[in-house]
């Protein structure tokens, strides 16, 4: 098992019998329960904005009689971030699609399930663009490009959250610990319109303990995007959690999926995640899944994030 770099011919990606199984996870559900490929928003710029805005805080506010009002304005402020491309290639010789009886292994009785090669390395990359697009979205870097050498790389959940973060200090998840997140989101103005916890499979099993106790109300199950997510009921209302195996395994992210969406910068005449043809040479079949995508995430202060904690 493994990954063939250039042409992939028939000695290359041998023929066996008997069912197939992909040992590797396909589930998306960050992605899923924010628009998924098809769902977010278009734009036409490799970098997009939005913008937020901090109003005065609440105070008793009073005049004198006759006098001229105090002048206060607010300002606006610019958030950033970049769509990355996504490029995938698949060239697979003529021999080796065609060749669909060549069988090799232990057993040569018995069904070949894949009779067309190229149709199922390409349903692969698609299939690993989404992965790539989770793990972007979850715990993706930003970098602007300069020149055409940079890759755009779009700024994901866990580098966006600054401002509502929980130290965990190598300590053991605990809900202490996930009602200050949610109070610090709170103090900052969050909604709590639509937030759902992400947790990879060990805090996962550490939030589940937490809030199975006599001390918790019950949980309750939804659906978002296709996403099935355990509800609870918190001091601001109901959150979601939801097990993401690209979350790091000391981390964990309360998103506000309100605020959320893939903002895609579409190709003319071809739409914004494609497969096509490349040009003809040799004997082989040479296509490419493209696409180009990123992040809005509206304002981080909706969102929070706990880090370094225990992970033993």
């Amino acid at each position: 098992m493994g990954v063939v770099t250039g042409m992939g011919d028939s000695y290359d990606l041998p023929n066996y019998v008997g069912e197939l199984f992909n040992i590797t996870p396909n589930d998306t559900p960050f992605l899923s329960a924010i628009g998924g490929m098809t769902g977010g928003k278009s734009v036409t710029s490799k970098q997009f904005t939005w913008q937020t805005v901090d109003n005065a805080a609440a105070d008793q506010t009073v005049a004198v009689e006759g006098a001229d009002p105090s002048f206060a304005e607010r300002t606006r402020s610019e958030v950033t971030n970049v769509t990355q491309i996504m490029q995938y290639g698949v060239n697979v010789s003529y021999t080796k699609q065609a060749a669909v009886g060549n069988l090799s292994g232990q057993s040569i009785i018995g069904n070949q399930p894949v009779q067309d090669e190229l149709a199922f390395q390409l349903d692969m990359s698609l299939k690993r663009a989404a992965r790539d697009i989770e793990h972007t979205f979850i715990q993706g870097d930003f970098v602007a490009d300069t020149d055409v050498s940079t890759a755009r790389k779009s700024r994901g959940m866990l580098t966006a959250v600054t401002t509502n973060e929980v130290a965990g200090a190598a300590a053991t998840l605990t809900q202490a610990m996930v009602d200050e997140a949610m109070k610090k989101m709170a103090d900052s103005g969050a909604p709590f319109e639509q937030p759902v916890i992400f947790a990879n499979a060990f805090q996962k099993q550490k939030l589940s303990s937490i809030y199975s106790s006599a001390l918790a109300l019950a949980p309750r199950d939804r659906t978002i995007g296709g996403v099935n997510i355990t509800t609870i009921e918190t001091d601001f209302g109901q959150v979601g959690i939801v097990f993401e195996r690209h979350i790091p395994t000391d981390d964990i992210l309360i998103a506000d999926l309100q605020y959320c969406k893939p903002v895609f910068l579409d190709i003319p005449g071809k739409g914004h995640f494609f497969v096509e043809p490349l040009a003809q040479s040799g004997a082989a079949y040479k296509y490419q899944v493209y696409g180009e995508i990123g992040l809005e995430y509206g304002p981080e202060q909706f969102h929070a994030k706990i880090t370094n904690l225990a992970t033993s």
